[in-house]
């Protein structure tokens, strides 16, 4: 990208299609060249345009404001069709919950992003396909491989959507780590429109108590459900349009809590040789101990995009490679445990899935460790880091893949 800004300085046509092909790189590597640049201009005028900042709120255009709705709308219609056809509940939810989001933030991104033909057919094949597979699966209250696929979807449909939001230039790593970004900025405002929707909420009911009427089933049965499924939809709309809203608060979050999540793993795995519990005999404990893995990997990974952004303090890329090294102690505690567990007890589809997911958070927790010493040692950049991380997520989707298509016919749903 460098190389190509410096010879299309002269150009303002191709620096535009630089700048649209991929907005974040462009930026990124133009504010690095600036300095030597600064006696044009049309850097000046790309200077000023890159790193202007509105303090007004943006609410796009009608056309833009009129499909947030549309897809709005539609989960919340998703989100309600057990009341419309006749499928109950504990049938359609585990099923069917992340079907509620993911397939219409991959519409916002297709039609954003004005993806290929290509593309927009595979996103439709895959959310026809799993649909139809995850409700054909047999109703059964003892089938570990149902409950596999129904917790494995929503990551392949995480997956998905990531096709969707990287757009036209599917393996940019640059454009990969903007989705870990985009998630965690969707995090952060989902959660506020969430606690904002729970004020009115609370305050809506309480007038309506005041006056006699009693309107909270009617509310939540209707109003909550299409207000909490149209979060992330307005969640997303509202950082696209606003980057600014959030992007300043994510790094400031990544980099409060991978100190404390650090100090908290330390102790706590003290404590675990303290209290003598053993991840080796029992079940319950190893999934607590399984999903506290997952929980700091994607925070390392959510901060890790988030620094990538720009340069990185020698402090903070410390803390980074502590935390990646007591999150792999944490992995091969687990995974000893599950080994130890299949060896005694024989292979069922959960000691695979959790075996299996474990292996790939172990090779992917190392190569980001390594890329993390280099970058403290000054032997690399940390957006080596990040082309790390980026360059393992297809793998993550192909396992999802497995987990929630194969391993139902693999173990005989069972």
């Amino acid at each position: 990208m460098k190389n190509e800004i410096l010879t299309n300085m002269q150009d303002p046509g191709q620096l535009e299609r630089l700048y649209r092909d991929n907005k974040l790189a462009f930026k990124k590597e133009f504010n690095a060249l600036y300095p030597a640049l600064k006696d044009n201009t049309l850097a000046n005028f790309w200077k000023e345009r890159l790193n202007y900042e509105s303090e007004e709120i943006s609410w796009g255009t009608g056309g833009e404001l009129l499909f947030v709705v549309v897809l709005s709308l539609l989960a919340g219609t998703v989100a309600k069709l057990p009341a419309f056809l006749p499928v109950g509940e504990e049938f359609f939810y585990p099923r069917n919950i992340s079907f509620i989001v993911f397939p219409l933030l991959a519409a916002y991104f297709a039609w954003k992003n004005q993806l290929q033909v290509k593309f927009i057919f595979f996103i439709a094949g895959a959310v026809l396909i799993s649909v139809i597979f995850i409700n054909s699966l047999p109703n059964s209250d003892t089938s570990d491989t149902l409950i596999l696929s129904c917790i494995h979807l929503p990551l392949f449909l995480w997956a998905v959507l990531g096709v969707a939001f990287v757009g036209n230039k599917q393996n940019n790593h640059e454009m990969r780590l903007g989705f870990l970004r985009y998630n965690g900025d969707l995090i952060v405002m989902t959660t506020l429109i969430l606690i904002a929707g729970g004020l009115m909420t609370g305050i809506t009911i309480g007038l309506f108590s005041l006056i006699g009427f009693d309107i909270e089933s009617l509310y939540f049965e209707y109003v909550g459900i299409f207000g909490v499924a149209a979060a992330p939809i307005v969640g997303t709309y509202l950082t696209q349009v606003n980057p600014h809203l959030v992007n300043k608060v994510s790094p400031v979050i990544a980099k409060i809590f991978c100190p404390l999540v650090l100090v908290m793993l330390t102790i706590y795995l003290v404590a675990i040789v303290l209290t003598g519990k053993d991840p080796y005999n029992d079940r319950e404990f190893l999934l607590i101990f399984n999903t506290l893995l997952i929980g700091v990997m994607a925070i390392i990974f959510f901060s890790v995009a988030e620094t990538s952004k720009g340069s990185s303090s020698k402090a903070g890329t410390l803390v980074l490679l502590l935390l990646s090294v007591v999150t792999i102690v944490v992995n091969g505690i687990a995974l000893s445990a599950i080994v130890f567990r299949i060896s005694e007890w024989g292979i069922t589809p959960n000691r695979a899935a959790v075996l299996g997911g474990n292996i790939l958070i172990l090779i992917n927790l190392l190569l980001v460790m390594v890329m993390l010493y280099k970058v403290f040692t000054k032997k690399a950049d940390i957006t080596e880091v990040g082309k790390q991380i980026a360059m393992f997520l297809p793998i993550y989707a192909v396992w999802a893949v497995i987990v929630t298509f194969i391993f139902p016919l693999l173990f005989g749903f069972r």
